[in-house]
């Protein structure tokens, strides 16, 4: 075993990155990925401004952007109203290179990061590692894993667990994942049709106010995303034998709701899944430290997880560096954890939970009063300025940058 490299649990847009980012600093570290080839999820697809710089400053940006969308304005609306407030990301011309949404599916980084990785001598990627476990040993750290060999131990001078949600790493630490699940399931459909063409003016990205049939509208560059609350009745979506005609006929229900054609959407995939709102209580043992999903995850109104998660590595991995070079000491893992523990909590769980209840009040007069905020807010340009500032996670890398 050899401790002159860091390990990393988890081959994911966070994981991939963080070897990219070490890399660059002429790092060697291992990914440990349990699936045998990288996984094409169909998850977040929103890349913030200051994301695209982080990336574009790694390397792997320039192809990510020939593919993506580039949304220079969202909306919010009511399905009632119609157009309550658009906003315009060229208000932030000034402060980032790229001042727009990217839209594209994470799996785009993932593919471009492997790229980095396969063309740099630094990095080795090793699929069917499924990591059990990471504990932190004195002056290095040891990753276990089932391996195609059996179990296997992986010693190195740091450990990152990026393994999502479940992380066996944040686990086997006996981290706290402190926070809630939101009593209602998110139906997310993926949906190949032109819905600019029935509603007009309609962005690129757009959040729909209504109760209880809120809805989120992200286009990508292959389909529409479309992402409804379930409903407290509507208990049959706990089941895990969901027949699908059920199915079929309460998403067909909800896309009509978005714009009533009487005939069937054409649907490409449908998921089911929990949100939760979870921090961990640290981010670190040792030499072992977790990002991304494993250290925190959100509701995903707003686009702030897979984001929050690249800033995490970005962070990390620079903090690692300096250790690594000695220009630190290892009490500088404890400052990542101050940053990014306290942006997760301060920015984006608020910011996603203001979202939330923005566009799913219950109330019409409450409702009402907000849409006019909200008109209010967009027709300013410079309060819209900084509210677009907070919403596209710039105001928290400055956050971040006034703790150093």
């Amino acid at each position: 075993m050899t401790a002159e490299r860091v390990v990393i649990a988890g081959g994911g847009p966070v994981g991939l990155t963080a070897a990219v980012a070490l890399a660059r600093q002429g790092i060697p570290s291992l990914v440990l990925e349990a699936h045998t080839e990288l996984v094409e999820e169909l998850r977040a697809s929103t890349f913030h401004p200051p994301t695209v710089e982080m990336l574009d400053d790694l390397g792997i940006a320039q192809e990510l952007l020939a593919q993506g969308l580039k949304a220079d304005k969202y909306q919010f609306r009511d399905r009632h109203e119609g157009l309550v407030a658009e906003f315009d990301l060229g208000l932030l011309k000034d402060d980032t290179r790229y001042p727009f949404r990217l839209q594209l599916e994470q799996y785009s980084l993932c593919v471009e990061a492997l790229k980095a990785i396969e063309e740099s001598d630094l990095t080795e990627v090793r699929f069917s590692h499924s990591v059990t476990g990471a504990e932190p040993a004195g002056d290095h750290a040891v990753v276990t894993a089932e391996t195609p060999e059996g179990t296997q131990q992986f010693k190195g001078a740091f450990a990152i667990g990026a393994e999502g949600l479940s992380s066996p790493t944040r686990v086997s630490l006996g981290l706290k994942f402190q926070g809630i699940a939101y009593p209602e399931r998110y139906l997310s459909q993926f949906v190949p049709f032109d819905l600019q063409s029935l509603i007009t003016g309609l962005s690129h990205v757009a959040y729909v106010g209504d109760y209880p049939d809120w809805h989120a509208l992200i286009h990508t560059p292959t389909e529409w995303r479309v992402l409804f609350p379930t409903r407290p009745e509507e208990t049959f979506f706990d089941d895990p034998d969901l027949d699908e005609e059920t199915l079929e006929r309460v998403g067909q229900e909800r896309l009509q709701r978005v714009y009533p054609t009487g005939k069937p959407y054409p649907v490409k995939m449908r998921r089911i899944y929990r949100v939760h709102q979870r921090v961990a209580e640290d981010y670190r043992r040792g030499r072992v430290v977790i990002a991304g999903d494993a250290a925190h995850v959100n509701n995903p109104l707003g686009g702030m997880g897979l984001n929050g998660g690249v800033h995490d590595a970005v962070n990390l991995a620079e903090k690692i560096g300096r250790i690594w070079r000695g220009e630190a000491d290892l009490d500088l893992l404890d400052r990542y954890t101050k940053e990014r523990r306290t942006v997760a909590i301060e920015v984006v769980q608020r910011q996603t939970e203001q979202n939330a209840r923005d566009i799913g009040e219950k109330d019409p007069e409450t409702r009402r009063r907000r849409n006019d905020d909200m008109r209010r807010l967009a027709d300013d340009p410079e309060k819209a300025r900084q509210y677009l500032l907070r919403t596209s996670m710039i105001e928290s890398l400055r956050q971040v940058a006034a703790m150093e």
